[in-house]
């Protein structure tokens, strides 16, 4: 049977497990069951809520979320042992849909570093995991750990034997965010290729962000025929992070005509998910942060500001809307123009009239030259004539 893939790209939520275990994002328990709330209103189509064998902790935030979570398939990961996975599977008891998501090093440097095994082990120990994985759970994912830097053959016969053995979602990380988008399309087209899977098949990626293009890696595992992304909230993850989920999502979305392919994901929630996981973790996202970032959708520069004030799609590919954020703001600031700051006084009910407005806008200047932002109380006393700038205009 011909792999046909389908047009809706899987989601594959890990900020639990892998966003979780990096330094600075430790969350408490209560926590853990409000982001999980959180990621069932967005729709996510899997919560990875942690590792169970890892800790008596792990296992039991696992079990909290399996509660807590409606609508997602709730996962553990595991490794191919059969303690992890028995491990997995009692955390796992109270979740509604679940999943086994079973892993081992395939490239030479954790076989030969880290487990000590031969390729015939390795293989030995995938069939193995696999097989008794899908004894207990319906629905098992199988992942390659760092299989961007193992040999493509190997990689490849790692995979055919976790599908053989059951296992119907096939992951492809670049456990060390190391390959390029191109290098990322090329492999998947090569894997789907040389596995042979069938239609109830679906290839995954799990993209780190040392080089900073675990998005783009993400994307270009999709255009060659990836349909499950595993991502973060706010791009959280070992090291660098990984990819992150708001902009991925949006980037299909936005770019529907390159890509073809959409999720299900409600992304309006998106902006409320980032603001949590600030809140839980304590971790504030960058201004200038795709997608979320405060600075997402504010404009302050003068040509800008003029644009948007005339149509918002001058300077906006997306709506705030679209994500959950408040309205685009336009920041008033050393850079901004006469368009925005006379229709921000004329908001705030103050009509400048025209002999008075060149000495309001330089006046203006004056307080934007020494400030970041001049806010809406520093516009009123401008015109009230209370500073020491400028004569009254009112």
């Amino acid at each position: 049977m011909t792999y046909t893939p389908e047009p809706i790209v899987r989601i594959f939520d890990t900020t639990l497990r892998d966003g979780e275990q990096s330094p600075g994002f430790s969350m408490t328990m209560k926590g853990k069951l409000r982001m999980a709330r959180v990621l069932s209103a967005l729709k996510v189509d899997v919560i990875e809520a942690g590792f169970a064998a890892a800790s008596p902790g792990d296992a039991e935030a696992v079990q909290a979320v399996a509660e807590e979570a409606d609508g997602p398939i709730v996962c553990s990961l595991a490794r191919v042992t059969e303690r992890d996975i028995d491990a997995a599977a009692k955390a796992l008891e109270p979740a509604k849909r679940k999943r086994a998501h079973v892993f081992i090093g395939t490239s030479p440097t954790h076989r030969q570093h880290k487990l000590k095994m031969r390729k015939g082990e390795v293989l030995d120990a995938i069939e193995h995991g696999v097989r008794y994985a899908r004894s207990i759970f319906e629905d098992v994912e199988f992942s390659a750990e760092d299989a961007m830097r193992t040999e493509k053959t190997f990689l490849a016969e790692c995979l055919r034997t976790a599908n053989e053995a059951g296992a119907r979602t096939l992951n492809v990380p670049d456990t060390v965010g190391y390959f390029t988008p191109e290098e990322t399309y090329e492999v998947f087209s090569y894997l789907i290729n040389a596995v042979e899977p069938d239609d109830q098949t679906v290839f995954s990626t799990h993209c780190h962000d040392d080089l900073g293009m675990a998005v783009a890696n993400s994307l270009a595992a999709v255009r060659a025929g990836v349909r499950q992304i595993e991502c973060t909230i706010n791009g959280i993850g070992e090291r660098a992070g990984n990819c992150a989920m708001e902009e991925a999502v949006m980037a299909l979305r936005t770019r529907r005509d390159t890509y073809g392919v959409d999720t299900l994901l409600d992304t309006r929630r998106f902006y409320e998910a980032s603001r949590t996981l600030e809140d839980v973790t304590g971790e504030k996202v960058q201004r200038n942060k795709a997608v979320v970032g405060r600075n997402a959708f504010a404009h302050e520069a003068g040509i800008h500001q003029h644009g948007m004030l005339s149509n918002r799609k001058t300077y906006e590919i997306m709506e705030p809307e679209d994500v959950g954020a408040p309205v685009s703001a336009l920041v008033l600031g050393k850079h901004s123009g006469k368009h925005a700051l006379f229709a921000r006084l004329e908001e705030l009910g103050h009509e400048v009239s025209p002999d008075r407005r060149e000495a309001v806008f330089a006046a203006f200047k004056l307080i934007a030259d020494e400030k970041h932002e001049v806010s809406d109380d520093e516009l009123r006393t401008l015109v009230s004539g209370a500073s020491n700038r400028v004569v009254p205009v009112l």
